[in-house]
């Protein structure tokens, strides 16, 4: 860090209202006053970087003509991009083991379209790669039965991903086994193999550009997972309504553990699965089972149950 970065003044609370809602209305992220210093430091830094005057200065050049490429790079600043491999496996295991197949039975007679996944703020790739790795894993055939898709804001995180090499840290809950069969190491560093690597799809999306997502096409399965934990409410539900609108009825998504659609959306079921709960969207004229009936039910039952 440069020694500079102590001598730049403190955001003014019009310059931070100013930042927060550009990255708001932008795509979408959230800082209020607990991530105030946060932002206010990571833009000073950049600030110095580019030998502007000061935060309106900068702000400025961001709302200027050809200023997208400086507002991106910025958005890559701000993000947090930490995930590892196989991360929430138990999740991905019921994708693999229950979700895909059972959509796979459910095709029209005489249809071979692949189950079409989407993973929607995918970081660096280890989410969809693990993925593929799973579903080959599971007997799937990758092009035949599933497709994936995968998208983020940031350019230079997907050219990362795009190359598929990653170091020790992304495999800290990675087994031995699979390691060996779907990664080749090379001077520490580890890259995913071709037979993995060619059957994703990495592409650049904003998950507020409505009209660019929909050239993505239907999708079965959606997975943004620690994602809209970054949103504010509204964003939360804009981005929730478009993840809706894209997913064929019927079509799962999938949240990190740690989120939920409580206060958000009531437009989707729970699924409750052997592995997990996930969500899904209704097929129309389909019974709705709400699985936390079935839960809070197995749960009044335990209850009677001790105390008989």
């Amino acid at each position: 860090m440069s020694p500079l970065l102590d001598e730049t003044p403190a955001m003014s609370e019009s310059e931070f209202r100013m930042y927060a809602e550009l990255l708001r209305t932008h795509c979408g992220l959230h800082f209020d006053d607990g991530s105030r210093f946060l932002l206010e430091k990571r833009v000073g830094r950049r600030v110095q970087e580019l030998g502007l005057g000061g935060f309106a200065a900068y702000h400025f050049e961001l709302r200027s003509p050809g200023g997208d490429e400086e507002l991106a790079h910025l958005v890559d600043i701000l993000t947090t991009n930490e995930t590892y491999f196989f991360r929430e496996c138990s999740q991905l295991q019921a994708l693999v083991g229950e979700i895909i197949p059972n959509l796979l039975l459910q095709r029209k007679a005489g249809s071979t379209r692949p189950i079409s996944v989407w993973s929607a703020g995918c970081s660096s790739g280890e989410e969809p790669y693990s993925v593929v790795a799973l579903a080959m894993e599971a007997g799937l055939v990758p092009g035949r039965d599933l497709r994936v898709y995968a998208s983020d804001i940031s350019r230079p995180v997907l050219t990362r991903s795009r190359r598929g090499v990653y170091r020790e840290a992304s495999f800290r809950e990675t087994p031995d086994d699979l390691r060996g069969r779907y990664f080749e190491e090379k001077d520490g560093l580890y890259r995913v193999k071709d037979e993995v690597r060619k059957h994703v799809d990495f592409i650049h999306l904003n998950l507020l550009d409505e009209s660019k997502i929909a050239l993505l096409g239907a999708m079965d399965v959606v997975l943004c997972r620690n994602v809209i934990i970054y949103f504010d409410a509204e964003t939360k539900r804009r981005v929730i309504q478009t993840f809706y609108d894209r997913l064929r009825p019927g079509g799962f998504l999938l949240l990190g553990h740690s989120e939920s659609l409580i206060n958000i959306s009531s437009a989707f079921e729970l699924a409750h699965l052997e592995r997990d709960l996930v969500y899904r969207r209704p097929v129309p004229g389909e019974e709705i089972r709400d699985a936390w009936h079935d839960i809070a039910r197995n749960t009044a039952a335990a209850v009677d149950g001790e105390g008989a």
